[in-house]
């Protein structure tokens, strides 16, 4: 099996990969906030067609001005009036007035947005970075109630496939274009694979899932068996995964 997913790996993570990917839109930046912004927006809003996500965060970053940071650090009243009918799926105004909002804190105390995964700069585990994580989001009483269930954590048992992607895209580091590997304090091999449909389905046909339920129990199921393959790289494989069941659906 190593061999079979060495082999798709070596197909799909590659350049090629990004331009119908949201992973794409964090491409479009050069400067390390910039990326770790966009990057975090186009893996909360995705969900649905790539298309369709692509699409919305790319008006997005029209509505940011085309400068995220600067929007995020220095935007007025009447800029985010300009955020004003943003929506995508469940994901409404209020929803990204909010993101904005926790952002422009964040960034005013931090350098980096990795340092709200971690404990006072200190990683522990990746169940702790993303339960951390949650929590600092959330740590506003004007946090709307609503905007939670964008934002997903362990304590709730969600497999967090979108938050697990972004980790990915700024932690991984190789040499093949696609992950950024900006992120340095956090290690790759603590990855958690990001689990939706495609690679739910090719994860279940291999075997490397048994729970019938797809949760955070599972993906760290998923990403147990793929350290057997790669224990210093096991996430690389959501490349593998992910284009199997492209290719199963031709």
């Amino acid at each position: 099996m190593k061999s079979f997913l060495d082999e798709k790996v070596d197909r799909y993570n590659n350049i090629t990969f990004i331009e119908n990917d949201p992973i794409s839109i964090p491409h479009l930046f050069s400067g390390r906030e910039d990326r770790e912004i966009m990057g975090f927006f186009a893996a909360m809003l995705a969900w649905g067609q790539r298309k369709t996500i692509i699409s919305k965060c790319r008006e997005l970053v029209q509505r940011f001005g085309g400068e995220p940071l600067r929007f995020i650090r220095e935007h007025g009243e009447d800029d985010l009036k300009g955020l004003l009918g943003f929506t995508h799926r469940t994901f409404n105004d209020t929803d990204l007035l909010y993101f904005v909002d926790f952002l422009h804190r964040h960034y005013a105390s931090y350098a980096t947005l990795e340092d709200a995964f971690l404990d006072r700069g200190v990683f522990h585990s990746m169940e702790d970075s993303l339960i951390r994580f949650e929590q600092t989001f959330f740590d506003d009483p004007a946090a709307p109630h609503r905007t939670r269930k964008h934002v997903a954590t362990p304590l709730r048992n969600s497999a967090c496939k979108r938050i697990n992607m972004f980790m990915r895209w700024m932690v991984r580091s190789d040499d093949r274009g696609v992950d950024f590997g900006i992120w340095k304090r956090i290690p790759q091999n603590a990855l958690i694979c990001p689990i939706d449909l495609h690679v739910d389905r090719t994860a279940r046909r291999l075997g490397l899932i048994t729970r019938k339920q797809t949760d955070w129990k599972t993906a760290l199921e998923l990403t147990e068996n793929l350290r057997l393959l790669d224990p210093f790289d096991p996430v690389k494989y959501d490349f593998a995964l992910f284009g199997l069941s492209l290719e199963s659906g031709r």
